[in-house]
């Protein structure tokens, strides 16, 4: 005699609608529901099915991941060409490519660097190497954050200066600068270690700024913004997969992911953009320069943030 609570048997019949959206079946039944694609066959997935579902489904033998890493690396500006022409499903998407490499990299780049930090704490007499924060060598009296945007603040001689910015700001920024100028000396010392810790987030604002100077750089190809956005996910990925090669600490990768940092970029927007050389290389240029006035003004921002946190 079976007990009321006994489960029902693995061979029971299927239900004949979509546990999902609840659409009926056609006989015979079909593997996918045709209003909602789920399965109609539900059992517990397999070891290797989860696995995939956590990493996606373009980690499956469709090949997807490895047409998209294929054109990423060897075919600059490829997988945007493709996913503005449309060929979008055989590839992984621009978003989804860029957050897996960046999240692995930065997990790598955290593995390989949190040991060196903590045995390399940067000693007080360094002087900051960051254009944003100026701090000279063993100076305690001049210290000077951001020039970048107008904005700056700091010690002149042991005075304080703060200039085009809120005056609650200021005030704050000057009691912790004149009661503890020495100790804030060595924070913006080892800034650029602790920044390390917020670089995705960094790269967050600083990758739609990307996307925005693109936009102005070649606003006569009357592009959408999300048209440049695509490219600059698809280029910021190829950067961070280079990241990932710098950690390995091969001379001769070094070389190579040094050489293909600054090259690729030039190709891919000969190829995406469609200009002549003589077009894209002073662009390519100005390009360079926004972003690296993007990058200098974020950190110091980030900077002034620490200082009034």
């Amino acid at each position: 005699m079976s007990s009321s609570h006994e489960l029902p048997a693995a061979s029971a019949d299927a239900p004949d609608h979509c546990p999902n959206c609840g659409t009926p079946f056609p006989n015979p039944r079909p593997k996918f529901c045709g209003a909602c694609g789920q399965e109609s066959n539900l059992r517990a997935p397999t070891l290797l099915e989860f696995i995939q579902q956590f990493g996606g489904a373009y980690i499956s033998t469709e090949g997807a991941l490895w047409r998209t890493l294929w054109r990423l690396l060897l075919l600059p500006g490829q997988l945007t060409l493709e996913y503005l022409a449309g060929r979008r499903r055989r590839y992984v998407l621009p978003l989804r490519l860029y957050l897996t490499i960046s999240v692995l990299a930065l997990l790598s780049l955290r593995l390989v660097t949190s040991g060196k930090i903590e045995a390399n704490t940067p000693e007080f007499d360094k002087t900051s190497s960051s254009k944003a924060i100026q701090l000279e060598n063993g100076d305690t009296k001049n210290i000077q954050i951001g020039g970048l945007g107008g904005f700056k603040v700091g010690l002149k001689d042991g005075v304080f200066f703060c200039d085009k910015l809120p005056e609650s700001m200021c005030k704050r920024l000057e009691r912790r600068l004149t009661l503890d100028h020495a100790g804030m000396a060595k924070e913006m010392v080892q800034l650029s270690e602790r920044a390390l810790n917020n670089v995705g987030t960094t790269m967050f604002v600083l990758l739609p700024c990307f996307a925005l100077w693109l936009k102005l750089i070649f606003w006569d190809k009357r592009m959408r913004y999300t048209e440049h956005l695509t490219f600059a996910l698809h280029l910021h990925a190829f950067w961070f997969a280079m990241v990932m090669l710098l950690l390995i600490q091969s001379e001769v990768l070094s070389a190579v992911a040094g050489l293909a940092a600054l090259i690729y970029p030039l190709i891919a927007l000969h190829r995406v953009y469609r200009c002549r050389w003589w077009s894209t290389l002073p662009r390519a240029f100005v390009l360079f320069v926004l972003n690296l006035s993007s990058i200098g003004l974020v950190f110091a921002s980030f900077a002034l943030l620490t200082l009034v946190s």
